[in-house]
């Protein structure tokens, strides 16, 4: 989706036509990955990471356009809302001090972009959700000025043929209706790209849905939305509602919605690919001039446009990516499974533990998923979602005995998956300066048990405590957590609670 469109009426033959472009496509994939066309190993990495705009008073500001104006900067974009910026940083090798590296282009990046922000009253907060997001805030008006969500949108409401419902019981209950599919732009993610070979993308595409628990435990940090306090980790559940294309009678029949965990483990990068045109209808049924086969055919590289452009809405938290660069195609894993900050710090301290840990998951001689049920790994990542760092797993036992037991996240994390993240790095040549710099972030986020989502909930309550309305208390978290992510200290280190005076009235 990140390419630019053009809004326009479809018809039934544009739809059938694009059905015949998108198999055409995929015949395409399938001769690329028989005839092995594709780019050898590189080790490459890239993130991205959406952010929000709000304003001194902690609340968002609906100012992308000005905002990227004066920023002037091909790494910065648009995203579905007004309230919304992405940055995206080059790919790196992965291996020395790219750690390091990459924390110093975010500070350097954020920094910028945070001071032409304020020329228009405006600040970067790089938040999961932000907590002063209203309904009011959350309509068709408040999308971005460009053309690809508004037909998006169109879309999506028309497929689904009725209005939007939240439903999401946690902390408290929210429940809602929105006319469009706007509510999605509050999710803001931090996303890692991973360049494989075609022979290693389904371990590591298992080994990252194997890691999306532990990642989201302590990792959550969206525990509020609309004013209610939900699950410690909400942009899962209000992702997949708020683009649901599917009334309650396809849902009571079991068709699968756009944005899932999937259904089961893999053993290659087509079957994902194969599985999208199977079960999910075209949304932007355009069709690019080029014919696949006929490229193949002369010795070129095809864009398989409509294939990338109907993977792009489906939101598969670990989603597979076909591209080309300098003219060779490549295979990627996106995981979309973080949501942004709290800080750069926090940040590179969850790429270096998934890119460390899906090193070495993908590489054991028994892997993960060949002893976990898929759906319990599925139901890791919702009580992840739901719990965040007081999460509990169902895990397979070590040793000879088998079978699995139910685990403590933390416990997990601290004892099983952390070493195994650090051997993956060491694998991938990181120095150990950088690896133990990042790691011990997370693991001082379990020995505390203290994420961004437990720090956002505990300050609000101390608000609350201290005399503030709800609405104030949001707003003053908001604040505070503004002023400590832009010090930089990682999370774990924060004081709980506000330096702000609460107000008189």
């Amino acid at each position: 989706m990140g390419e630019k469109v053009v809004a326009g009426p479809f018809d039934l033959s544009d739809r059938q036509h694009y059905r015949e472009k998108l198999r055409r496509c995929l015949t395409g994939l399938e001769r690329l990955l028989v005839e092995k066309r594709f780019d050898r190993p590189k080790n490459f990495m890239g993130v991205e990471i959406e952010l929000n705009l709000a304003g001194a008073d902690g609340m968002p500001r609906m100012l992308n356009g000005q905002v990227l104006e004066r920023i002037a900067s091909r790494d910065f974009q648009t995203e579905l809302a007004m309230f919304n910026l992405e940055v995206n940083i080059a790919p790196h090798r992965l291996g020395g001090r790219v750690f390091d590296q990459l924390a110093e282009e975010l500070r350097t990046s954020l920094a910028y972009a945070d001071r032409k922000a304020s020329e228009v009253d405006a600040g970067i907060v790089m938040i999961g959700i932000l907590p002063t997001l209203g309904r009011d805030d959350l309509v068709s008006s408040n999308l971005s000025e460009v053309d690809r969500y508004a037909l998006l949108n169109d879309q999506i409401v028309t497929a689904r043929g009725e209005d939007f419902t939240l439903d999401i019981e946690g902390v408290e209950h929210l429940t809602c209706t929105s006319k469009s599919i706007v509510p999605e732009a509050a999710c803001t993610s931090l996303q890692l790209h991973l360049q494989v070979t075609p022979a290693r993308f389904a371990d590591v595409w298992n080994a990252a849905q194997v890691a999306s628990a532990a990642q989201i435990a302590v990792g959550a940090n969206s525990p509020f939305l609309f004013g209610h306090e939900l699950w410690r980790e909400s942009r899962p559940p209000l992702f997949l509602q708020s683009t649901d294309t599917r009334p309650p009678e396809l849902q009571a029949q079991g068709v699968r919605p756009r944005t899932w965990f999937g259904e089961r483990w893999v053993s290659s990068a087509y079957e994902l690919f194969e599985e999208n045109l199977r079960f999910f209808p075209s949304l932007l049924p355009m069709c690019d001039e080029e014919d696949p086969l006929a490229v193949l055919d002369a010795g070129g590289v095809p864009k398989l446009a409509e294939l990338v452009l109907h993977n792009g809405t489906i939101y598969r938290w670990n989603r597979p990516v076909y591209g080309i660069a300098d003219g060779v195609p490549h295979l990627r894993v996106e995981n979309r499974v973080l949501p942004a900050g709290p800080t750069i710090t926090d940040v590179i301290a969850n790429a270096a533990f998934y890119y460390g840990l899906v090193r070495a998951l993908a590489e054991e001689p028994r892997p993960v998923w060949t002893r976990l049920p898929f759906e319990t790994a599925e139901a890791n990542f919702d009580n992840a979602c739901r719990y965040g760092i007081d999460a509990r797993f169902v895990w397979p036992r070590r040793g000879r005995y088998g079978g699995t037991a139910e685990v403590d996240a933390v416990t997990l994390v601290r004892d099983e998956l952390l070493p195994l993240a650090e051997a993956g790095l060491d694998a991938w040549g990181v120095e150990p300066a950088d690896r133990d710099l990042y790691l011990g972030v997370i693991e001082e986020r379990c020995r505390r048990r203290v994420n961004g989502a437990s720090w956002q909930a505990a300050t609000f309550h101390r608000a609350l405590e201290q005399g503030h309305t709800r609405l104030s208390a949001l707003a003053a978290t908001t604040r505070r957590y503004r002023e400590l992510m832009h010090i930089g200290d990682p999370v774990h280190t924060w004081p709980v609670g506000l330096r702000e005076p609460v107000p008189t009235s």
